[in-house]
């Protein structure tokens, strides 16, 4: 599981510097693009991070205040390759980004304002280890109120971004990869059964999930082949 002690040590960037993967940003770039974002705050306005995947189950950082939102103009898809975390170079999973249209439901954390630096700091250190995604300012409808919330969208200029991939493939990654961090359908699965019990679920996520469960039975029940030379002797 990830923790907030394994990202404050860096264990991320550690994992992404082993696979010698390039774009690892540096503690500089990381303060950087963090002041950048909160240059773009609106005045006046709390800090409030948008979770559409896993942030939703393990956010590692602290907040005061959630709620559930609907963020317009975004939609959720598995449109980034892992090699680390919860895939690996041999079988790379896939990972959730934001891509433009449509909408997103998910989870809106407020951070108090004494905290928003080394909250944020956590964020950072684990949404934007190679800047395969864009801090954005977007607008997030709730029951009561409607805020704007930093949310982490897909840089589609990354070499990790995998595009709209036909859904056998997304099925056979999530269904398959595994890493440091865990199984890459457990990723999958934490997200959608958190949604149902928020009371927005994802009708998308949850044929994925009936699909990535059927191919991992084949798996389970496939038969094994005979040896060649039993079934010669046979």
């Amino acid at each position: 599981m990830l923790t907030r002690e394994r990202i404050r040590s860096g264990w991320i960037q550690e994992l992404v510097r082993a696979q010698g993967l390039p774009g690892v940003l540096d503690e500089a770039e990381l303060a950087a693009s963090r002041a950048a974002c909160l240059a773009r705050r609106p005045p006046g306005a709390d800090v409030w991070v948008f979770g559409y995947g896993s942030l939703i189950w393990n956010p590692c950082f602290h907040f005061v205040e959630r709620r559930v939102v609907t963020v317009p103009g975004w939609h959720r898809r598995f449109c980034l390759w892992t090699s680390i975390g919860r895939g690996s170079p041999e079988r790379p999973g896939l990972m959730l980004g934001l891509e433009p249209g449509g909408s997103c439901r998910g989870v809106a954390f407020r951070i108090a304002d004494a905290d928003v630096e080394s909250e944020l700091d956590i964020v950072w250190r684990r949404e934007m280890v190679t800047a395969a995604y864009r801090p954005t300012w977007v607008i997030a409808h709730g029951a009561a109120e409607t805020v704007r919330a930093i949310a982490f969208t897909i840089n589609r200029d990354h070499p990790r971004y995998a595009g709209r991939l036909e859904e056998e493939r997304i099925v056979e990654a999530l269904a398959t990869a595994r890493g440091p961090v865990g199984a890459c359908c457990d990723y999958l699965f934490n997200t959608v059964a958190h949604l149902e019990a928020l009371g927005v679920p994802d009708r998308r996520l949850r044929q994925l999930c009936r699909r990535v469960r059927e191919r991992q039975a084949r798996e389970v029940f496939a038969p094994t082949p005979m040896p060649a030379q039993e079934i010669l002797q046979g």
